[in-house]
């Protein structure tokens, strides 16, 4: 599977959001992904909005996906403490 494909998959899912995947062996993949849907829900409850945006290619095409979620508001303080 190629990062561009899970991104397009991410993004048609979840409309506005901002997605970053890597990974480069094709099955195992990191995915940050940023959306305002994300606000109020628990951990497990924004993994399985990206998991329904993945549909059937988790756990096929996709064997490993280490996800980080955020709302623009967590990001925003996350890219703040990175540059320091």
């Amino acid at each position: 599977m190629q990062l561009e494909d899970i991104k397009q998959l991410v993004e048609s899912g979840i409309p506005d959001c901002l997605v970053e995947i890597q990974g480069d062996d094709g099955t195992h993949f990191g995915a940050i992904i940023v959306s305002d849907i994300f606000a109020g829900k628990s951990m497990v409850q924004q993994h399985q909005i990206v998991y329904k945006a993945l549909g059937d290619k988790m756990g096929t095409d996709i064997h490993a996906l280490s996800i980080q979620t955020y709302t623009p508001e967590e990001w925003e303080k996350k890219k703040q403490l990175r540059v320091v």
